[in-house]
């Protein structure tokens, strides 16, 4: 398999393995000294499949992650990948359902050690979500004054976080910061070439 077909199936599996449950392949993607940078969760690779898997035995929300074709730029053996996502959860505000969509873009690092590529950074940058009644005729009951509170890229999932007794960060990458979001991938870029 040539690197990029071997870097695309890297990134597809481990969000096959999120959705899937599929804890082993999920795993396997990453390196040992990887770190993540999501709304819900900042550490190492192995503590985020690790609390992935626990939310879900718990019956937490399961989210589907629907993935456009990465890009890919590769220089010896580091490789930054780009893929556009929609991330899907169907949840419940005060008894009624709703679908919440979240728009995201994952930057991830990936390295090849030992001829194999493996993840070794992931971080999220936000661009917009939206949030809808399930069942057409019914009403979503929200605190709207608590829901503008959040900053716009991510409004809706941290809403939907925040009613989990869970929090999404202030400081996360979203489109709202583009001199951020602008240096993160300088900073990226500069990690595949150093």
């Amino acid at each position: 398999m040539d690197d990029i077909s071997e870097l695309s199936q890297l990134v597809l599996k481990e969000r096959q393995g999120r959705d899937r449950g599929w804890w082993d392949q999920m795993a396997d993607c990453f390196h040992p000294d990887s770190t993540i940078n999501l709304s819900w969760f900042q550490g190492s690779g192995a503590d985020f499949v690790a609390r992935s898997r626990a939310m879900r035995a718990a019956g937490g929300v399961r989210p589907v992650h629907r993935a456009a074709p990465p890009v890919i730029q590769i220089h010896v053996d580091r490789a930054v990948i780009e893929m556009p996502v929609a991330a899907e959860v169907r949840t419940k505000f005060h008894g009624v359902e709703g679908d919440l969509v979240s728009f995201m873009r994952l930057l991830y690092r990936a390295e090849r050690k030992d001829g194999r590529w493996k993840i070794v950074n992931l971080t999220c940058i936000y661009e917009r979500d939206t949030l809808t009644p399930a069942m057409p005729g019914t009403v979503l009951t929200l605190d709207l004054e608590k829901l503008a509170s959040f900053r716009m890229p991510y409004r809706s999932l941290a809403y939907q976080l925040s009613q989990t007794g869970r929090s999404a960060g202030e400081d996360l990458y979203g489109d709202d910061q583009p001199d951020r979001v602008d240096a993160l991938y300088d900073s990226t870029f500069e990690w595949m070439r150093a």
